[in-house]
């Protein structure tokens, strides 16, 4: 039977290339977003070529009302849920120095990139727990997209480095908690990835590259994203719940 796999934000960006790579695997997909099923159906065709069972949650994951119609959704056109891939995120609308980052915007990033995804992972857990307990061959398994910039001070973009930190401390949390249940937990961190979200600041990034931020002298895809994610829910990596996954070219490395 093929796994039922969530991805929040899968629409566009590193949420799209983890799609591909798993649509391409053969795994039946909820992509949840924010625009309407019209302004992304080219997107969810190219994904239904591949041949599994696709469909579009719109939600916002910051809002209780927005999770619940996702996971409704999810239970009425696919069934039993095998993965959450916690990708959906969003940069401050403006780079400001951290003495000027207004309350407004702290709150945006916060509640999409944080609080959404621990609650929705929460209420996930709980039907994964359910699943595992009728069903012992339940194969389950949660992954978060969290960012070097967990680890990684940028202060033009406190906000954003603080909602990836603490989704770096969930994914401990949740790998912990869940552990007893034989459900695994992980956390990829991206480096610099070329997405709309980095289209803004992309020649800074490449400049950097040349100069030597990353080992590898590139910036990263979403396709190398999905690629890790595919190793996760594949079961080509195992034994290694609650570990950081790094995709950033060797850039998170210390060198004199």
């Amino acid at each position: 039977m093929r796994k039922n796999i969530l991805i929040t934000g899968g629409s566009r960006g590193i949420g799209l290339g983890i799609a591909n790579e798993l649509a391409e695997a053969g795994y039946n997909l909820a992509i949840n977003g924010m625009r309407s099923e019209q302004e992304v159906d080219n997107v969810l065709s190219s994904l239904r070529s591949y041949g599994p069972k696709v469909i579009y949650c719109q939600g916002d994951i910051s809002q209780t009302s927005g999770r619940n119609d996702i996971l409704s959704k999810i239970d009425k056109d696919l069934g039993v849920l095998n993965v959450l891939v916690n990708n959906a995120g969003v940069a401050p609308k403006e780079r400001n120095d951290l003495l000027e980052m207004s309350l407004e915007s702290y709150e945006r990033v916060m509640d999409i990139n944080l609080k959404g995804p621990f609650f929705l992972t929460q209420q996930v857990a709980r039907q994964m727990i359910e699943s595992k307990t009728q069903n012992n061959a339940f194969d389950g398994c949660i992954v978060n997209i969290t960012s070097v910039s967990a680890e990684t001070v940028s202060i033009s973009r406190g906000q954003y480095c603080l909602s990836k930190s603490g989704l770096h401390m969930m994914s401990k949390l949740f790998a912990v908690r869940l552990a007893p249940h034989g459900i695994p937990v992980y956390e990829i961190q991206p480096g610099v990835i070329e997405t709309d979200m980095t289209a803004t600041v992309l020649e800074k990034y490449k400049k950097l590259v040349e100069e030597g931020l990353t080992l590898e002298p590139r910036l990263g895809t979403p396709k190398d994203v999905g690629m890790a994610v595919r190793a996760l829910v594949e079961k080509r990596i195992s034994y290694a719940t609650g570990q950081v996954i790094k995709i950033d070219g060797g850039m998170s490395i210390p060198t004199l």
